[in-house]
């Protein structure tokens, strides 16, 4: 059972350092938890709320991301990266799955208040069709300035935030602000184009 969670950024762990926490947390040690409870969720919760939007579903995601890390603590390998890097991309995960989830609820009370009958099952016609929309997030990518493709794909499929961004790429946190933001509205007008 995780220790009692608060709220994100409550507290600070200045200095500690989140892959011993993680190994600690692996352990069962509540106190290191705590720790990087206390370093871990307000990046944590800043990732989120960028992906889901809504502040009080980023605050409920937040809290399920730090619960998996309680769970999953033992999973990590530090071999792979590092342990905050692992702790976002769990986030940015959790948190598109929210968004999907929201979305396809979304989308199933509209067809029932329209009370159009829901398309069959066809796992042939749905495997083409996620491939196909495969292929335009694909090409729509391909259309944005290396710049862009780069800081997107660093942030979103990466799971880095953007201070982590600009440190990778070596441009100040602003201009990478602006490259993700000028990149997702040509990847928005690309994808709203193709259909």
């Amino acid at each position: 059972m995780p220790p009692q969670a608060r709220r994100p950024g409550q507290h600070t762990a200045a200095g500690q350092d989140a892959d011993a926490l993680l190994r600690g947390t692996a352990r069962g040690d509540e106190r290191a938890f705590e720790l990087l409870y206390d370093l871990a969720s307000a990046p944590v919760h800043g990732l989120v709320r960028r992906v889901v939007r809504d502040p009080a579903l980023a605050e409920e995601v937040t809290q399920e991301v730090m619960i998996e890390v309680w769970r999953t603590a033992a999973r990590y390998d530090p071999a792979r990266g590092a342990a905050l890097a692992w702790i976002m991309t769990m986030a940015h995960r959790r948190a598109v799955d929210r968004v999907r989830h929201e979305a396809a609820a979304g989308e199933s009370e509209a067809r029932a208040a329209r009370r159009e009958p829901a398309a069959p099952l066809d796992p042939v016609t749905e495997r083409v069709e996620r491939r196909l929309e495969h292929e335009r997030v694909r090409r729509c990518l391909r259309n944005l300035t290396p710049l862009q493709r780069e800081t997107l794909t660093l942030a979103y499929y990466g799971g880095h935030s953007y201070r982590e961004v600009a440190v990778l790429v070596g441009a100040p946190p602003n201009t990478v602000r602006t490259r993700i933001r000028d990149g997702i509205v040509r990847l928005r007008d690309c994808l709203g184009a193709g259909r």
